[in-house]
């Protein structure tokens, strides 16, 4: 008992959203206690990273030759293994809030899809940025926990998180996934597909942060009853000079209505492949909507129009990961049957 106080003490264990849009990150005792872009700037040269987070997203786009502002994540998983590993050294120790003499122990929220070898990297970039041991959760699992969906009980859940990189469609009963989608289509991609949009239809060059403005300012799912309108500066790519036009909601909706019909039909498919008994507990209990690019206006009523059942987005969609990993890690013994096993 007083070798666990003792532990508590000098150890600060840590539960980490590492998502391709942002990381989060939950200090057993204090809850979150990072919450940044997963950005990271460095010298072309030497590699020396000298921002990570906030101050690296608002370089992006916006360089020099001897400068690079990096998403070592894509598609909710690790796309530059060294880069990660400096990035969650960094939020790591930024989160402890004295010097650890004893390496926390990191749960990390990963997407249901991930592979045996994607698991691996994620599990050795934890250890070689500090931690002493290393838990993985799949990303769906951990959300519905954190939005207190009863994980344990013999009920379907459905649940979909939409992150940056991925789209996490599960149905959770018994503490396991019974069954689910995972498709490597977001945020990032609505963005992309904005961008592309522009480009064709007004030979508009922006980059892909004024198009997530776009996105999240008047970009929908569903018809809206007062469509918006927005000021966008960029590149005129046949003059070459830069030019600020006025683009609608309308637009964007067509921009993005691919992107969106991927992500309602992946739905619609694990939903008829569900057994009728955990179909008839979703009837009932209704679908659950998590994670950043779910917040897109109208896209729960576009997904409700497509099942015909109700569709809840929860308060804090950003943050369900994260809270729900960070509750895992307070109580590891009783959700121990939700970890993915040791590879």
């Amino acid at each position: 008992m007083f070798w666990k106080y003792l532990m508590n003490l000098i150890t600060n264990d840590v539960a980490i959203d590492l998502g391709t849009a942002n990381t989060l990150v939950y200090v057993k005792g204090h809850g979150i206690v990072v919450n940044e872009p997963s950005v990271v700037a460095l010298e072309t040269e030497t590699k020396r990273i000298i921002a990570i987070g906030e101050k690296a997203k608002e370089m992006l786009g916006k360089t020099p030759r001897e400068i690079k502002a990096i998403k070592p994540m894509k598609d909710g998983v690790i796309a530059d293994f060294e880069i990660t590993e400096a990035m969650l050294r960094d939020l790591i120790l930024r989160s402890q809030q004295k010097k650890f003499l004893v390496h926390p122990r990191v749960i990390v929220a990963v997407p249901s899809g991930i592979t045996e070898v994607e698991k691996r990297a994620v599990k050795d970039s934890a250890v070689n940025a500090g931690a002493r041991k290393v838990f993985l959760v799949s990303e769906p699992l951990a959300a519905a926990i954190g939005v207190n969906l009863p994980v344990h009980e013999p009920y379907g859940n459905m649940i979909i998180d939409i992150g940056g990189g991925t789209t996490e469609i599960a149905i959770v009963s018994l503490s396991h996934i019974v069954d689910h989608r995972s498709i490597r289509i977001g945020g990032d991609e609505m963005d992309e597909a904005i961008v592309s949009f522009l480009r064709k239809k007004h030979n508009l060059y922006i980059g892909e942060s004024t198009a997530e403005k776009m996105k999240m300012k008047i970009g929908s799912a569903y018809p809206m009853k007062d469509e918006l309108k927005m000021e966008v500066r960029g590149r005129d790519l046949i003059s070459g000079f830069p030019v600020s036009i006025k683009i609608s909601s309308q637009e964007i909706r067509e921009a993005l209505s691919e992107t969106i019909s991927e992500i309602v039909n992946a739905i619609k498919r694990l939903f008829e492949e569900t057994p009728p008994e955990l179909s008839a507990d979703i009837a009932d209990r209704g679908v659950v909507l998590t994670g950043g690019a779910a917040q897109l206006k109208g896209l729960g009523q576009k997904i409700r129009e497509t099942i015909d059942l109700p569709v809840t987005l929860v308060e804090n969609p950003l943050t369900a990961v994260v809270m729900g990993s960070g509750k895992i890690l307070d109580n590891l013994e009783e959700y121990k049957k939700v970890l993915i096993p040791n590879i």
